[in-house]
């Protein structure tokens, strides 16, 4: 399942060490490999340390894949594109693009989230609520695996704020993985 591609970074980009957690920069021309590539993912690894990819602006940095869609923007310039309803359909698909750095299925599938609520604002958006939580307590990327859905949620239209709360109970177990997470795994 986990397919690896060397490549040299075209530029700066910007990653997550694994498992800690700490922002890092990695120069323009260093070589990584990427070891995980599940739907617009990406996890690179130098001798140095294994990172995961600060999206959406890794993918042209690593020279590897064209940007995941035109007309998404960085998470801090976003505005919503339409006012109006959010699809729901639309988000659940969103979190499905939203992967746990050390795992390659993605938090939905994995049995991670526990509840998705939108709320009417105003402003005639939306507010995206989610409620999720980790595979353990002590998860290192947790900040980072939380932060990923939430931004992810400001680019759909008709959505002006994203919350992701982490939430304990009920623990979570490998029973909540779902039988498309199971099959990547292997479990099953």
């Amino acid at each position: 399942m986990h397919n690896v591609t060397s490549v040299e970074l075209t530029r700066d980009c910007e990653a997550i060490q694994i498992p800690i957690g700490t922002p890092v920069t990695l120069p323009a021309g260093t070589p990584v490999d990427i070891t995980q590539t599940p739907r617009r993912h990406l996890q690179p690894s130098t001798p140095k340390a294994d990172c995961t990819g600060s999206q959406p602006r890794t993918p042209d940095a690593l020279n590897f894949c064209s940007p995941t869609r035109p007309e998404r923007r960085r998470a801090e310039e976003t505005v919503p594109q339409t006012e109006g309803p959010v699809d729901e359909k639309l988000v659940w698909e969103t979190l499905k693009s939203c992967y746990d750095p050390e795992i390659p299925v993605n938090i939905v599938d994995l049995g991670l989230v526990y509840d998705l609520h939108i709320e009417p604002l105003p402003s005639g958006n939306s507010l995206v609520s989610v409620k999720m939580t980790l595979t353990a307590p002590g998860c290192g990327m947790g900040a980072t695996i939380a932060a990923t859905p939430s931004k992810s949620c400001l680019y759909l239209p008709g959505v002006e704020e994203a919350v992701v709360e982490i939430v304990w109970d009920p623990p979570w177990h490998q029973s909540m993985i779902t039988e498309q997470g199971r099959k990547v795994l292997g479990i099953e």
